[in-house]
């Protein structure tokens, strides 16, 4: 579902090193207001067919309380990842809320308040775990960069997922890679260590061409099973 409004374009402006990496950047979030009324006419359809919500958490408030309200409705689960953690932070409950969340090592720094830059993957699993069991987080994946990612939950389970053996071209898009790749084995049932093994697997794709391209790989190669042609 789509809803039109008047000057609805956000903005975004980035700032690259000589090397292509992110140094800075600035951002004017969309008025997304809107999208609790299109929430509020389309739950049905929107909710009632659909395996897993995939939530921006840092979309306005009235339209992240409606996604919770009628993901309880429908016994929906919610996997949650943010585009800008500040704004995300006003009104973090929803964070606490979502079956799982998802950032960088960077934005886990900003929710916790702390410094993880120098943390050893062992060290950020360690400290996620402890983390998330103080802000009842039920479930939380921290990636890592070119150095994998950790996930931990609040049944006590951790772990980490190494990254692939790659030679890095290019790193746009790897976190939305790994977040649809960790979003993708949970729709199908797999565990959340298997999901970020998936992610990993797609995002080391990504990272190692400068092209815009899908990667290639076939369902039956995450275990996954392939849609037969009625169900596409």
């Amino acid at each position: 579902f789509i809803g039109r409004t008047q000057g609805g374009s956000g903005t975004w402006l980035a700032v690259f090193d000589e090397k292509g990496e992110v140094v800075s950047s600035v951002s004017a979030r969309a008025d997304l207001t809107s999208l609790a009324d299109l929430i509020e006419a389309h739950h049905e359809e929107l909710f009632s067919r659909t395996d897993l919500i995939i939530l921006e958490a840092d979309i306005d408030a009235a339209s992240v309380e409606k996604v919770f309200e009628y993901a309880a409705r429908y016994d929906r689960k919610i996997c949650c990842a943010v585009a800008v953690m500040g704004e995300a932070l006003d009104h973090a409950g929803a964070i606490n809320r979502a079956d799982l969340f998802i950032c960088n090592q960077q934005e886990a720094g900003l929710l916790f308040s702390e410094e993880y830059d120098a943390l050893t993957p062992a060290d950020m699993e360690r400290t996620l775990q402890e983390r998330i069991q103080r802000a009842g987080i039920p479930a939380m994946v921290v990636t890592l960069g070119p150095a994998g990612a950790v996930w931990a939950d609040l049944t006590g389970n951790s772990g980490f997922a190494p990254p692939l053996n790659v030679e890095v071209v290019d790193t746009t898009g790897a976190g939305d890679s790994f977040f649809a790749g960790v979003s993708i084995g949970l729709t199908y049932g797999k565990t959340l260590a298997e999901a970020c093994s998936i992610g990993t697997r797609l995002a080391s794709s990504v990272i190692a061409t400068k092209d815009s391209v899908c990667p290639r790989f076939q369902p039956e190669e995450f275990g996954l099973p392939a849609l037969k042609e009625e169900e596409i």
